[in-house]
This record gives C-alpha cells, sequence and structure tokens, in this order.
C-alpha cells in the first residue's frame, strides 16, 4: 500500500496544533484529521481520534507497526515543511 497523495491545511490560528492532514492510500482510500502538533521535541503527527465517556480517546484510524507510522509521519511532515517554505516571504537582497 502506498501513500498517493497528501493534502497539508495550515489552521488560520495555530497553537500547538499547526495543521491538519489527509493522506491518500492507492487513490482508493483516505484518512482524514491527521493533526501536525509541535512538541517539545518538535513536531510530531497524531491519528484522528475520538473522546470516549470517560475522558480518555482512541484512534478510529492509525498504523499497526512503527514502521508504517515512521513512514507516514516522514511524508505527512515533509509535505509541511514544503507548505511552510513556501509561505514565508523571500528575503529581499
Amino acid at each position: 500500500m502506498q501513500i498517493t497523495k497528501i493534502v497539508v491545511r495550515p489552521l488560520s490560528k495555530p497553537n500547538k496544533v499547526k495543521a491538519t492532514a489527509s493522506i491518500t492510500f492507492d487513490d482508493s482510500f483516505i484518512v482524514h484529521d491527521i493533526r501536525i502538533i509541535e512538541g517539545d521535541k518538535g513536531l510530531f503527527i497524531a491519528m484522528p481520534s475520538r473522546k470516549l465517556p470517560n475522558g480518555s480517546f482512541r484512534d478510529v484510524a492509525h498504523p499497526l507497526n512503527q514502521e508504517t507510522r515512521e513512514m507516514i509521519q516522514t511524508m505527512v511532515l515533509e509535505e509541511f515543511a514544503k507548505l511552510e517554505g513556501s509561505s514565508k516571504p523571500s528575503e529581499e537582497k
């Protein structure tokens, strides 16, 4: 299974959550609402989740192994970095 599309949407008023992303697998399955978060050790992604009645959260969709999680995180953060780089004003010479 390959990621065939990544769409990153920056938040208009970012806080620790900088943006959300959607990823498409094999042009046939999409996962929305992946959050790009600024943590103490840098950026990371959080998979879509919902709040349970007891107050805890549970992922709605998530990778089944660390290798897949790292691949998704790397690709989403690379796309976010491209977006951030293109939105910054260029320096005058």
